[in-house]
């Protein structure tokens, strides 16, 4: 078993989670718009949110440094951890698009398109090391219960 490299492990943490921070930052107020929307069945409390997405921002990253620290070629590495860049990417515009642009319905779009780019980090995560897939399936379950209330809320509102 190798030995954690604690400062490359906080590195992908960190930089993960404030990716997600600064996603939120761009958002603008949005607890006012989401206070202001009709709300489909089983729309948890605001707050909740911000403790979900800090836990998936962590699995996140923790997983992405075990791609980084596998054994895998470089060249799977490399695909592995470009899928994860983009998919995070796709993740940080969702809040932007559905909050400070008020966009429901292309938001929705970039859900599901962030659904699809989770899909194939799992499975390519679970090819390199079964566990860095694993970590991510919370988030994956996460993504598509937020599109079923984006899609809710494109809907009701």
């Amino acid at each position: 078993m190798k030995k954690t490299k604690w400062t490359e492990l906080l590195i992908f943490i960190i930089g993960t989670e404030l990716v997600g921070a600064l996603s939120s930052l761009l958002s603008g107020n949005f607890s006012s718009f989401y206070d202001e929307l009709v709300k489909p069945p089983l729309a948890p409390l605001g707050i909740l949110f911000s403790i979900v997405w800090a836990i998936l921002y962590a699995l996140m990253g923790i997983s992405a440094y075990m791609i980084y620290v596998s054994d895998a070629e470089t060249g799977k590495k490399a695909k592995a951890l470009t899928l994860y860049a983009v998919q995070l990417f796709v993740n940080f515009m969702w809040s932007i698009v559905f909050f400070r642009f008020e966009q429901i319905g292309a938001a929705a779009a970039v859900l599901i398109l962030l659904i699809i780019l989770i899909t194939m980090m799992v499975v390519i995560f679970k090819k390199i090391r079964p566990l860095a897939g694993h970590l991510n399936i919370p988030y994956l379950l996460w993504v598509i219960f937020a599109a079923y209330l984006n899609i809710g809320f494109l809907l009701l509102n």
